[in-house]
């Protein structure tokens, strides 16, 4: 029956008392998407704020944004930097345009905003920004590195003493390293970051990262230590990839910078050079692909304090800067973000263990142990166990090139100096994992207590929430969840054992699904200045980034390297910011240009095509061309945001000849039917906008029929799974996509959940002979469909970063209620129904300063406050409810 609304309700305590109950102020200021960040290089940063207002229809009429030098000074509305004056408008994105911000500047700043009535509201508390090293003529210290060959296994240590007289105001560290690091003050770790800095081309582009260091620096002498380890920068594990063969790769090194500021406003800089000592430390191994080694029998207690006699130590060696182009890393960190305990323990006998984390997870584990002195224990690290329970990894393996057997796959070496208990976790690598097997040379007592594992990834902050009356579909988002941020390590990779590449067709398959989820805009922000660094002058780029060299003669092609358009365009969406669209389009332009020069027709067979399908494999030609499609689309949209008129023209008649050459080859005009009818066939087209408007409806009514003939079961690979659900929910079959999505036997994503999945899997099948990784994203759009498809929110592109929200829910059979929230950069969006025999309530909420429009499905007419009228809806901030039946 078509549905039909019967009335909306205003549900909100501040539409009583609104200036009593609450009193409105800007919130959650933060510059360059950071809060309170240190080290910035930008000069004209981006300042972005949310507006506390829970009044009804609450919205921004103004803003002023006051900036200076002095905290105080800007609290009580005085701008020494940059004062905006009153601006009229809804805007809660500013870029400073004030005087030039100095490196090592302190800046504060603040907002005061005016509400829908014309009337200012509380200021904004004060924020803080401090600028970094700005340019290359900042830094005062030198590299430096131990000397010691590429090939040589123990990770060097580092270290020098310094003094200060006088009373310290602040101190900042800044160190940029080719490799890995840990950097120790007086004795104890800086930060608690893991894996910094993050993996670039480092030949092209090196990042240093930025530390307050004042509590740490004690009157009088100081130590400073410093560890490196190996990263993907000096790559000595052996794989397909070529990372040991890497133009960049050497021994690793460092520079750092130690800025002391006193309280009589002198500055004293220490900085890393040959005076510095070094020597060799226990982390006698460390690669970032297999695992790391560590004899506690070399420790050097003290070794990073002031005490200690370095005398047997040698002076570091002056090294050249890995590349001319040294930036802050601006973005969230890696951390070890969730201690998981142990659930089960196997014990073979005194000298064989396994441990089970109860799920797949990216990350280290961590063994505390007593033992003889010498006794070696291996950790063998893998997502299945073998029928006899040991751990199994023949399905992660496959990429392992060993050139003999002294660094095994996935397998973290200690040796015991037997002083009683001892603890041990790698510092310099990752594995994917749910099972650890612990063997040792000499007898040991374990207990479940003695190992924890550690979930790590780049610490995005969550911002998504989503609960069904479906348990199975719960645990696919989590899952999908698990698996992104298991792939998540400064750039998005494809799995955290087998490759942690940066795969390009995986990661732009899964935005969708990481940003409803988490803010991640400072991760993608940083890949694409990778993509730039990869990016031949041609436009070519390669499949993985980053990359050695590989990736630039197979694999790659519109299907997978979309990213150069569909990261940008997506993060716009999202957050609204068009600096990442400014930042990228050239790189669009020269990326569908050199496609269009191999391709004149518009037709492209490029690329690899639907990766791992169940059983039928669509044509390269008609995937590719899609994401061709796409991209040019795109970059005549980008275009006309930026202004340049004749470039959107160019590039919107270049996406008509794709479309129609497209059209011509594989549309059936009598039938509605793309090529043979498959379900990435009929999807695609469909996803992409290829399909004539006058021609949707047939071909989403094939693309239904071609599903019920597959027993409502997937046909796809992972470019079909990336269009279908949405193709069938967009276009009235929102019921079928859903049965797809829920069910749990052959080939679904319930079927690997049924089985015991706590993350998505690179194949449907989970016997497969190969492509078995139990820990890939690729598969993972369906996190973003549960928001879009059944909640409904989704961003507007006409008033993108959620400024109007889109909501369009399918009251899908099979669900008795749903619930999910999304905070954009207004704030929480949150969506909700439940079904009560053949009544929905429908739930939402939009935070202050933006709008939406609420589409109730399958209804022609409806009411609103006892008056029909159309069955969309324009609201503005508040929480609604909808009854409809």
């Amino acid at each position: 029956m078509k549905s039909r609304l019967l009335y909306s309700i205003l549900l909100t305590a501040g539409a009583i008392l609104p200036s009593v109950l609450f009193a409105a102020r800007p919130v959650n200021l933060k510059t360059e998407h950071l809060t309170n960040p240190i080290g910035l290089d930008n000069t004209h940063p981006r300042f972005t704020w949310m507006m506390d207002d829970n009044s009804v229809g609450a919205a921004q009429t103004a803003y002023q944004i006051i900036v200076g030098t002095d905290s105080v000074g800007v609290s009580q509305g005085k701008a020494d930097a940059w004062s905006t004056g009153k601006i009229n408008s809804r805007n809660i994105r500013a870029v400073y345009n004030g005087k030039a911000l100095q490196p090592f500047g302190r800046y504060y700043w603040r907002v005061q905003l005016w509400n829908a009535k014309g009337q200012p509201t509380l200021p904004s508390a004060v924020n803080s920004f401090e600028m970094g090293m700005m340019n290359m003529t900042s830094w005062k210290g030198m590299w430096i590195s131990d000397g010691e060959s590429r090939n040589t296994g123990p990770a060097p240590y580092f270290r020098t003493t310094f003094g200060t007289g006088k009373k310290i105001k602040m101190a900042r560290a800044y160190i940029a390293v080719a490799g890995l690091y840990e950097l120790y003050m007086n004795g104890s770790r800086i930060g608690d970051h893991r894996l910094d800095p993050m993996y670039t081309r480092f030949d092209r582009r090196n990042l240093y990262v930025t530390y307050d260091v004042t509590p740490q620096i004690q009157p009088g002498k100081n130590a400073i230590g410093v560890l490196l380890g190996n990263g993907w920068y000096n790559h000595q594990s052996t794989a397909v990839w070529d990372y040991h063969l890497a133009p960049w790769r050497q021994r690793p090194a460092f520079c750092l910078d130690l800025r002391i500021t006193y309280t009589d406003g002198t500055v004293e800089t220490i900085s890393s050079n040959d005076h510095w000592k070094t020597d060799l430390s226990p982390v006698v191994k460390n690669n970032i692909y297999t695992g790391e080694h560590y004899d506690a029998r070399e420790e050097q207690p003290g070794w990073n304090t002031i005490n200690f006699n370095d005398t047997k130590w040698k002076p570091a060696v002056n090294r050249q800067a890995p590349s001319q182009n040294i930036v802050v890393q601006a973005m969230v960190p890696i951390r070890n973000v969730q201690e998981i305990q142990t659930v089960a323990l196997i014990k073979f006998n005194d000298k064989d263990y396994v441990f089970n984390l109860g799920r797949n997870i990216a990350g280290v584990s961590k063994l505390t142990v007593s033992g003889k002195e010498g006794t070696i224990i291996r950790l063998k690290h893998g997502e299945r166990l073998q029928k006899d329970g040991h751990v199994d990894q023949s399905n992660i393996d496959m990429h392992y090139r060993p050139t003999d057997d002294k660094d095994p796959f996935q397998v973290d070496i200690f040796i015991l100096k037997g002083s009683g208990s001892e603890t041990f976790m790698p510092r310099f690598n990752y594995k994917g994992f749910q099972y650890v097997e612990v063997t040792s040379s000499e007898p040991i007592e374990l207990s479940q207590n003695s190992l924890t594992g550690y979930f790590m990834h780049s610490d995005v902050k969550p911002v998504g929430y989503l609960h069904t009356s479906n348990p199975v579909i719960n645990k696919i988002w989590a899952a999908t969840n698990n698996s992104y941020l298991s792939n998540l390590f400064g750039y998005p990779t494809d799995c955290p054992q087998r490759e942690k590449n940066g795969w390009t067709g995986d990661a732009h398959i899964a935005i969708e699904t990481g940003l409803y989820s988490f803010d991640g805009i400072t991760v993608y922000e940083k890949w694409m200045a990778d993509h730039r660094d990869e990016q031949q002058p041609n436009g070519t780029l390669p499949a993985i980034i980053p990359s050695p060299g590989w990736g630039y003669d197979w694999a790659n092609g519109p299907d997978w390297t979309s990213t150069i358009a569909l990261i940008p365009w997506n993060t716009y969406l999202f957050y609204g910011d068009t600096k990442i669209l400014s930042d990228n389009y050239e790189r669009i332009k020269r990326y569908v240009n050199h496609i269009n020069d191999l391709y004149p027709t518009g037709l492209t067979t490029w690329g690899l095509g639907d990766w791992v399908p169940v059983k039928s494999k669509s044509p390269v030609e008609m995937t590719s061309t899609a994401y061709y499609f796409a991209d040019v689309t795109i970059a005549a949209k980008i275009a006309a945001i930026l202004g340049k008129k004749d470039e959107h023209a160019l590039y919107t008649a270049l996406a008509d000849k794709i479309k129609n050459a497209f059209n011509r080859k594989y549309l059936n005009p009598n039938t509605g039917n793309y090529n043979t009818g498959l379900q990435t066939e009929l999807a695609v087209p469909l996803y992409w906008g290829l399909v004539p408007e006058n021609y949707k409806a047939r071909t989403a009514a094939l693309l239904a029929q071609r599903v019920k003939a597959d027993n409502y079961h997937l046909d796809v690979g992972i470019l079909g799974a990336k269009a279908i659900l949405t193709a069938l929910s967009d276009n009235g079959y929102a019921d079928i996509a859903y049965r797809i999505a829920s069910q749990e036997t052959y080939p679904s994503w319930g079927w690997w959940i049924v089985n015991g999945a706590t993350t998505l899997y690179e194949n449907w099948d989970i016997n497969a002979k190969s492509d078995i990784s139990l820990n890939h994203i690729m598969f993972g759009e369906i996190g973003a469909w549960l928001y879009k498809g059944i909640g409904g929110i989704r961003p507007d592109e006409q008033h993108p970063g959620f400024g109007n929200v889109i909501l369009q829910p399918n009251f899908v059979n099979g669900l008795d209620s749903y619930n999910s929230s999304h905070t954009g950069p207004y704030g929480k969006i949150s969506a909700a129904w439940k079904r009560d025999g053949k009544v929905i309530t429908y739930q939402v909420t939009i935070p202050a300063n933006s709008t939406a429009d609420v589409i109730i499905p399958n209804g022609k007419t409806a009411g609103l406050s006892g008056k029909p009228v159309a069955n969309r809806y324009h609201i503005t901030a508040g929480s609604y409810v909808f009854i409809i039946q």
